[in-house]
């Protein structure tokens, strides 16, 4: 072990908390850089005490294309929450929860496919039953299943299964 990850455990995770500290308070101070290095140091040390297992991006390729169609995908949403709620009555009474069962198994894919069904403007996930591979998700929008069960699996879940698994 080298003496810096004696030190600092997870440098990138360092950094990365580092920046979204300076970033949320919006000041460069002294004081800022201090207090936002003491609370990644804190974070990094948190992650030793949680010992995740390792993970590995196996087609990093893919990671672009993924986060171009997460953009693409929460801007369309964002306009089609936007006429849901300023649209008329009949657009409001299609919400509801439906359950689709998945192939991925990596933690880290499960976990990244959470954080973009739960960021998309219009989605949430709700529940994920690890023994059966069953999610279960709320739509606001929900018309039709099979055209969300298609959506998330070959948009999301086929890549994050090149990327992860």
């Amino acid at each position: 072990m080298t003496r810096l990850k004696r030190v600092l455990p997870y440098p990138l995770l360092f950094l990365a908390l580092l920046g979204m500290w300076l970033l949320m308070t919006q000041s460069l101070s002294a004081g800022q850089i201090l207090l936002g290095a003491i609370v990644a140091f804190g974070g990094c040390w948190t992650m030793v005490a949680l010992d995740p297992p390792a993970g590995r991006l196996r087609r990093p390729s893919a990671v672009a294309r993924l986060a171009g169609r997460v953009f693409v995908d929460v801007f369309r949403s964002n306009l089609a929450v936007g006429s849901i709620i300023l649209g008329n009555e009949d657009r409001r009474t299609h919400s509801g929860f439906m359950s689709l069962r998945l192939d991925l198994t990596s933690p880290y894919g499960l976990a990244v496919l959470a954080i973009i069904l739960t960021c998309t403007p219009g989605t949430q996930w709700v529940r994920y039953d690890p023994s059966r591979r069953v999610l279960m998700l709320h739509v606001l929008d929900l018309v039709d299943d099979r055209y969300w069960v298609r959506t998330i699996k070959e948009r999301y879940e086929s890549l994050l299964m090149e990327i992860f698994e």
